[in-house]
């Protein structure tokens, strides 16, 4: 592969749960939000909350970052054209992750140029009613993922990913053959397997439905955790639907029906 500066701190980013108690400066969170700013976008359908650690901040980083759909700021510019919204809310929250997604990576990659780790917290759509409260957010906000940031105190490896002929389809999507998955399989188990992620991490998610746990940490690993997580967790979007509608979001009409 070729290496270069970029290419090396892409491919050894990791996520980081122990920080030092070193604050990031004035200057470098500045240089993080700006940096998250110049992501591609389709509206900048998206705005950054900050709060501070280690208090209030999950692992006791120094920095906590949540990323916001945001169709407030720019509602508020249409009207000075005098234009309302006229795409319906599924459309603009399929934007809006766009734009929130990239603009959180630009952020992960400037932190790891100035010597800073992360760790992405995904559960933020879940919560969204706490966040609402605890940064006062107007409707048509709603809160994607959240992001900690502080300097390592630890320094882990690097998890496995897939074969690249189970990641990168050219010209047309493949038939996904047995070899494949168990090739597939074989290598994402192996990695966290060599790695004791689970055991170390202590996690193992729980059956439901009455199943029988056959599985020791020896061999509970990567397939099996993301079997059991989408296998049994949030069958329903009721909680998230709730969550947008609380948010100021509709998902189930038109905007011919508002």
């Amino acid at each position: 592969m070729i290496q270069n500066t970029i290419i090396d701190t892409l491919l050894n980013r990791k996520s980081i749960r122990k920080y030092t108690k070193q604050k990031p400066t004035e200057e470098e969170i500045e240089t993080l939000a700006r940096a998250a700013q110049q992501a591609p976008f389709a509206g900048q359908m998206c705005s950054l909350l900050l709060k501070r650690g280690p208090a209030r901040t999950p692992f006791k980083a120094p920095l906590l970052f949540t990323i916001c759909f945001d169709m407030h700021k720019l509602e508020k510019i249409m009207l000075k054209r005098n234009w309302l919204t006229g795409s319906c809310d599924l459309s603009l929250l399929l934007f809006g992750l766009q734009d929130a997604v990239l603009m959180s990576e630009n952020l992960v990659i400037a932190a790891e140029s100035l010597g800073m780790g992360s760790c992405f917290i995904g559960s933020a759509p879940y919560h969204a009613k706490k966040i609402i409260e605890e940064y006062n957010l107007p409707k048509r906000v709603f809160p994607i993922v959240q992001l900690t940031v502080g300097f390592p105190d630890e320094d882990p490896p690097t998890r496995p990913r897939y074969p690249l002929d189970y990641f990168l389809f050219e010209d047309q999507y493949p038939e996904i053959t047995d070899d494949m998955i168990d090739k597939a399989m074989n290598e994402m188990d192996k990695g966290y397997l060599s790695q004791d992620y689970y055991r170390k991490a202590d996690f193992m998610v729980p059956l439901e439905d009455d199943r029988k746990e056959t599985f020791t940490f020896s061999k509970y690993s990567w397939t099996e955790h993301m079997g059991r997580k989408w296998g049994q967790w949030t069958p329903t979007p009721k909680v998230l639907l709730e969550a947008l509608n609380a948010c100021g979001f509709d998902l189930n009409s038109s905007t011919e029906n508002k």
